[in-house]
């Protein structure tokens, strides 16, 4: 019993209603221009004029939900009264992609017809049974006919159909609320079809972002590693050969200054700012990374055959990511001695791979000291020569090597 005395106590019911009352409101301003039409025609009966008036109020009102900015207030408004959690509007474009676009935009105006009736409806009832329970202990007299009998209510009993008349008019509340409540997310809130476009679209942002993360992983941990090694490098040889130590600044400069133009493009776009141009790093620049390779005071010992400088577009891209990302865990994980970068470029295939040594029984660890790691850079090279239609293979080279091989179509990526 308590739960069924609930809602007509509670405060969000009364908002509801306000809410309700608000559509009776903003309708009135349409009633004289509804009334024309029945003005213009004296001779019709009052019949007539009253359904032709309600016909063009109700036409009146649905042009006015067909309004862009109709539907931000609609749910602006439902949010504070109805304490329903409507998602924001699904913009333009989302919208546009939708299946349906021409049955969703008939939503508003529906809500907003059944907003304005369920608000008159409300008001009138509640209005008149409240009307008759402040009225009925002040001595007036209240009459009930049925099948021909008629029976006045007076004395004590005014009191009891008083408090009657109260409670259905706070009854009326609760169902024009939960009505209301009801229909808010069915009309107001995202179709069917414009849920679906907005999946579509944040797969298509998660997929930017994790493109992101790929080439943060790739670029910043590839600087960063450089150049620890080589302001400890630096350090080492300050005293006894100054040049080398300078040599070795510069190139910090130089990877910090990439560093930060990678890192200012990825921030610009997680912002949803406008981003400057994308670095575009490819193995035309792939003696930079490996000159900046020798600055960090790493033997590197490059092949090339065919004409990597050529190899255009995606390719050359995802290239110089994979072998920067070699090149990084060499640096982390390797036991010093030369690393080995061969690069072959047929007119059908492109072939890239790493070796360096490791040390005894590190299985791809022991190098120049400890670097934290998140494990996913040999994850993040599968998946992306995975999308190239390519092979990757990962692991020992014998008891002292390690070695990263990976095989690209030339023509299925280009």
């Amino acid at each position: 019993m308590i739960r069924g005395i609930r809602p007509l106590l509670s405060g969000s019911t009364y908002s509801g209603m306000l809410f309700a009352f608000c559509g009776v409101v903003a309708s009135l301003p349409l009633l004289p221009l509804a009334m024309l039409p029945a003005l213009a025609w004296p001779a019709a009966p009052y019949g007539a004029k009253m359904i032709t008036t309600l016909l063009v109020w109700a036409v009146l009102i649905v042009a006015v939900g067909l309004g862009r900015t109709v539907r931000r207030a609609l749910i602006a408004f439902a949010r504070r009264l109805l304490r329903v959690p409507l998602p924001d509007p699904v913009p333009v474009a989302v919208r546009r992609s939708a299946s349906s676009p021409g049955t969703d935009r008939w939503r508003t105006p529906l809500w907003l017809l059944l907003h304005v009736a369920l608000g008159w409806t409300g008001a009138l009832v509640s209005g008149v049974l409240l009307l008759a329970g402040l009225t009925l202990p002040l001595g007036a007299e209240a009459g009930v006919s049925l099948f021909g009998r008629s029976v006045r209510v007076t004395g004590g009993w005014s009191w009891v159909v008083a408090l009657g008349c109260v409670v259905l008019a706070a009854a009326v509340c609760v169902v024009v609320t939960n009505a209301l409540r009801w229909s808010a997310p069915r009309l107001l809130g995202p179709s069917s079809a414009e849920r679906l476009a907005l999946a579509a679209e944040r797969e298509l942002l998660l997929a930017e972002r994790n493109r992101l993360a790929h080439e943060l992983h790739d670029s910043i941990g590839h600087t960063l590693t450089a150049t620890t090694i080589q302001a400890a490098v630096a350090g080492e040889v300050l005293s006894a050969d100054p040049v080398a130590a300078r040599a070795a600044l510069r190139s910090i400069e130089e990877s910090a200054r990439a560093a930060l133009e990678d890192l200012d493009y990825v921030l610009g776009v997680l912002r949803e700012e406008e981003a400057g141009a994308a670095p575009t790093r490819t193995l035309a620049d792939l003696p930079e990374l490996l000159d900046r390779l020798r600055h960090a005071g790493a033997v590197v010992e490059p092949e090339l055959s065919g004409e990597p400088a050529q190899v255009q577009g995606t390719l050359s891209r995802a290239a110089y990511r994979i072998l920067q990302e070699g090149l990084t865990n060499a640096l982390r994980h390797g036991a010093g001695g030369p690393i080995e970068v061969r690069v072959a470029a047929a007119p059908d295939v492109l072939e890239l791979s790493v070796v360096n040594r490791i040390g005894a029984g590190a299985g791809g660890g022991g190098g120049r000291g400890t670097f934290p790691t998140s494990g996913h850079g040999l994850t993040g090279l599968a998946e992306r020569v995975r999308l190239l239609h390519g092979a990757f293979e990962a692991g020992p080279d014998g008891p002292r090597h390690w070695r990263l091989t990976v095989r690209l179509p030339v023509r299925s990526s280009a």
